[in-house]
This record gives C-alpha cells, sequence and structure tokens, in this order.
C-alpha cells in the first residue's frame, strides 16, 4: 500500500475550514490569504482523490467523505500538540533554577543524596539553596526568593501553605566515647548538672526546646552556644559538651557523634514543605519537589 504524504499545515487547513464553514474566517484564523489557504485544501484532496469540502459563494460543507476524514485529521492533529508539548516540557525541566529554602539540618542530612539524583537527571538545571532558620525560610518563600522551603513547622501565614511529609524525634547528640553512648534512651530530667551546647534564640528549635525544658525540676544550663544545629553538632565532636538535636540532623554513619533517644517526655517535629499558594511552580522546581517527596 503507497503512503500518501502531505504536509501538516494541509491538515491544519482542512480542519480549520471545517470548523470555520468559511475560507476567509479560516484564513484569517491562520494568518493565510484566502487564495493560499484553497490551494493548501485542494492539494489534500488530490493527494487524497477526494473531494472534502462542497464550496459555494457563500457557503462551505464537508462532504460525506470529508466528515469521517475530519476525526481522524483532528486527532492527528491532537496527538501532534500533545507531542510538541511533551518536547517543550522537557526542555525546559531540562533548562531551568530553581530556588530552595531550608533549615540547615535539612540541607546538611536530606538535600545533599536528594540534589545528587536530581543533578544526574536534570544536569543543565541550577539550583540554588538557601539554608537559615526556620523563620527565614518562611520569608525567603514568602518574598518569592524561593521557588518552596522545606522546614519543620507550619506556618500561620495565611498565604503560605504547609504540606506535612515526615516526623523526627529529637536525641542527644552525644561523643561515641561517652558513658551515655549506648544507652537506648535518656530522660530529659537526666540533662541537669550537664554541659550543654545549645542553638541560639534565632534558631527555630530553640523555642521547642526551652518549653520543654521549662517543665524539668532542674533546668539544664547551656555552656556553648552556636546559631545552627551543625555548629552544635561541631561542637559536640570537639568534647566540649552534649546537645538536643533533631534526629534527621545527625548522620547515621557519623563516626564521633552518636544519637541517643529522649524520653519523658518524647519530642518530635514535624517536617514539610512550604509553598506561596498563588505560586505555579516551573518544571524543575515541581520535580525537585517531587524528588524532595519520594525522599521523605
Amino acid at each position: 500500500m503507497q503512503s500518501i504524504k502531505f504536509e501538516m499545515g494541509e491538515l491544519l487547513a482542512f480542519v480549520t475550514t471545517a470548523e470555520k464553514a468559511s475560507f476567509r474566517l479560516a484564513a484569517e484564523a491562520l494568518y493565510l490569504s484566502p487564495p493560499a489557504l484553497s490551494r493548501r485544501v485542494e492539494r489534500l484532496e488530490s493527494m487524497l482523490g477526494a473531494r472534502l469540502l462542497e464550496r459555494t459563494t457563500r457557503h462551505v460543507a464537508v462532504t460525506e467523505v470529508g466528515q469521517e476524514f475530519l476525526q481522524e485529521a483532528r486527532r492527528a492533529l491532537a496527538v501532534l500538540d500533545e507531542a510538541v508539548q511533551r518536547l517543550d516540557d522537557q526542555v525546559k525541566l531540562r533548562r531551568g533554577r530553581v530556588a530552595v529554602a531550608c533549615i540547615p539540618s535539612a540541607a546538611t542530612s536530606l538535600l545533599p543524596p536528594v540534589l545528587q539524583a536530581f543533578a544526574q537527571e536534570q544536569p543543565d538545571v541550577q539550583v540554588r539553596v538557601v539554608d537559615e532558620s526556620a523563620q527565614q525560610v518562611v520569608e525567603a518563600v514568602l518574598r518569592g526568593e524561593a521557588d518552596f522551603g522545606l522546614s519543620f513547622t507550619g506556618s500561620q501565614e495565611p498565604a503560605l501553605r504547609f504540606e506535612a511529609l515526615t516526623r523526627e524525634r529529637y536525641v542527644l547528640a552525644t561523643p561515641r566515647d561517652h558513658a551515655w553512648a549506648d544507652r537506648s534512651q535518656v530522660e530529659w530530667a537526666e540533662l541537669a548538672g550537664k554541659r550543654l551546647i545549645s542553638v541560639s534564640h534565632t534558631s527555630g528549635n530553640r523555642l521547642l526546646l526551652d518549653q520543654v525544658m521549662a517543665g524539668l525540676p532542674e533546668q539544664p544550663v547551656a555552656w556553648h552556644e552556636c546559631n545552627h544545629v551543625t555548629g552544635a553538632l561541631a561542637l559536640v565532636e570537639a568534647g566540649l559538651g552534649l546537645a538536643v538535636v533533631p534526629q534527621l540532623a545527625l548522620r547515621q554513619d557519623h563516626l564521633r557523634i552518636c544519637g541517643v533517644p529522649l524520653t519523658a517526655p518524647d519530642v518530635w517535629r514535624t517536617l514539610g514543605l512550604l509553598q506561596r499558594r498563588d505560586r505555579v511552580l516551573s518544571h524543575a522546581a515541581h520535580a525537585l519537589r517531587q524528588r524532595l517527596i519520594q525522599a521523605l
């Protein structure tokens, strides 16, 4: 069977004329002159060997054969349109920029493997990581400096949407040679009299931890203070004290520090994604967001 070869422009000319029932209106829609449009339809009819349109001075009607072919022509144009859209999506996905705001503990523990996999899939996408405190993450997302944020708390801001992804408990970070390193758990009350390393009041963790410690019979004392959990862990590794940190902030394969669950009470935090309600993510940002959801 011999294949029939025609241009997509001829197919589009026929479909548009059939739908408009007018060569003049179809020509205007396709930015062609009526004679040029008519020649395209005639070439298509010649290749098919069938009359598709009945023409009069005032009216254009689709023939019976034309009606059958019209359905197939529409389907072919729709398939082509979908293919072009998929290609466009892939191009936009592979070439772009993404900015994600996240708390420091997530930047050091959760993001690296996710970004590594994302870079392999989308090597042309540039990623900017804004690793700041929870409040600064909120502000970065609100101002539009970040496409979305990864933080451990929801926001009271009505312009933001918080999607909870996972929960993590707080643990006591201790050197691996510490007497408590092999324990299955440590009660909060046992921290009294111990040298603690704390995060500063600028950290979102501090408010939650202060609330817990306020209910203890004897208040632990912070001998050293850092702005971020990563700094506190560095001081623990140096042997300057113990620190209460979220579990995800401490790598399980850390050579010198381990985390012991804190109990009485058990304290957990919820980690999730922050995004402005009115923001539509780019293809690249959406892909990275989905990667994070899968990882958590």
